[in-house]
Order: C-alpha cells, then structure tokens, then sequence
C-alpha cells in the first residue's frame, strides 16, 4: 500500500501536466474508452495512455475492462486532496478555451457506440 504523502505527491504531480488535465476534465463529464479520449484531444493513443497510466497511479483515474476495451472514470471513492484537486479543475480551470473547447468536442463525439 502506498504511503499517503508519496500518493499526495504522486497526484500534485499528475496534475503538472497540460494533456492530463484535459483528460480529467473530459473524465469528469463521462466515463470514456480510450479511442474517444484520443478522437477528442486529437493526440495520438499511446501518448493518451502513458497519460492514464500515471493517473491510474496517482488514484486519480480508474479503469474498467469491458471485452477487448478499456474504459477511464474518476474513482467513486477518493481521498480529500483528490477531491479538492479534481474540483479545481471545474472550478478554477474549467472556463479556459482549451477545456471548454474539449468539452464541446466530447459533447459532439458519439461516445454510445463503442470504440472503433
């Protein structure tokens, strides 16, 4: 089990990076499959995963394996300084072009058909 301030540290960390915020601010409209995460930021899916690894790690991000596909939430349960750091990016960061222009993207991507 990971200690609790290397866990803090590891989420102030994932949080340092521009592509994981976006990612977490289309993770907290909808669970996604990666496919629709990589159709939405326009990045290439390996980089996209790299990224969810490390939110994975830090408990920011959960996986839930469906037949061949994966699909990425927001873990149900977190801890106190997930929550503040998850909120944030509604609240403070959530009326950037960039984030408001992913959101808008993801509201047009048709995200009920599975992945591709």
């Amino acid at each position: 089990m990971k200690r609790a301030l290397d866990q803090s540290t590891d989420q102030y960390k994932a949080f340092a990076d521009p592509t994981r915020l976006r990612i977490l601010n289309l993770l907290g409209e909808k669970e996604l499959c990666v496919c629709h995460i990589v159709e939405v930021l326009g990045e290439p899916q390996p980089k996209i995963s790299r990224h969810l690894a490390m939110l994975r790690r830090a408990g920011l991000v959960t996986v839930r394996v469906e037949g061949p596909w994966r699909h990425y939430g927001l873990p149900a349960e977190r801890t106190g300084l997930a929550e503040t750091l998850l909120a944030s990016i509604s609240t403070c960061l959530g009326e950037t072009s960039e984030l408001q222009a992913d959101r808008e993207r993801l509201a047009h991507t048709n995200t009920d058909d599975g992945c591709n």
